[in-house]
């Protein structure tokens, strides 16, 4: 049995409940899934690239863009609460039946376009430089939303959402926290199938700068990711 290197898994949804057809919605110029295509194409050190998809629009838009779209994901696979893990689940077992293994997968939110196709080739090198570890992440450092400081509101009071911690008066008092963003998701695909997740005791971090810390799940995303995509989109094709 064949064993290649690194498969891309774009996951792109067609039933969007927050914004219908989000993942082809217009951004900058160009379908939304376009950008995270585009990006992996461009990266060097991806060996296939898919998107995973149970809509037709949305895999005729795909192709056109260059991905391949090998199958459509079944209905099972394709739901509101359907786990990741069973969407890269089903693709490595698709191409394992055909013959073909891949040492790692990664899997790119199309809600993430704010990605350099070099965050991509960064995230494999890491992964394949330590064989300490299973898996990698891209995280953002919180600033606004720092845990400390995020408030619940409980009957007609606001209460702290994290209780048991120091008080602190500004974000600079707090050790930094960090959010993982949909910029890439990376695991060996042996442990994918055995623990069925990225996150483990052994996930690396790779961090993202500032202005790629924004994920499309509004219509005000649109327009901040719109224009720091128009800013630096040199950057990220």
């Amino acid at each position: 049995m064949n064993t290649e290197k690194v498969l891309a898994i774009i996951p792109a949804r067609a039933g969007s409940k927050g914004i219908p057809g989000k993942n082809i919605k217009p951004i900058a110029g160009l379908p939304l899934i376009n950008w995270t295509i585009r990006q992996c194409l461009a990266a060097k050190m991806l060996d296939k690239v898919i998107v995973s998809t149970d809509g037709e629009e949305i895999a005729r838009i795909a192709r056109e863009a260059g991905a391949e779209v090998p199958f459509l994901r079944p209905a099972t696979f394709a739901q509101d609460h359907s786990p990741t893990s069973d969407v890269v689940i089903h693709a490595l077992d698709y191409f394992s039946q055909v013959g073909v293994n891949y040492e790692m997968v990664a899997v790119l939110e199309p809600t993430s376009p704010l990605r350099k196709p070099l965050d991509i080739d960064r995230g494999i090198a890491v992964l394949k430089e330590r064989s300490d570890a299973f898996s990698l992440v891209t995280v953002g450092e919180v600033h606004t939303e720092h845990p400390f400081i995020v408030k619940k509101i409980v009957g007609d009071f606001v209460l702290p959402y994290v209780t048991g911690v120091q008080k602190i008066h500004q974000r600079q008092q707090a050790d930094p926290a960090f959010f993982p963003y949909g910029v890439l998701y990376l695991a060996r695909s042996e442990k994918f199938r055995e623990l069925k997740t990225f996150y483990t005791e052994r996930t690396l971090p790779l961090p993202i700068e500032r202005w790629q810390n924004y994920e499309v799940d509004d219509e005000l995303d649109f327009l901040i990711v719109e224009t720091l995509i128009n800013k630096y989109r040199s950057q990220i094709e």
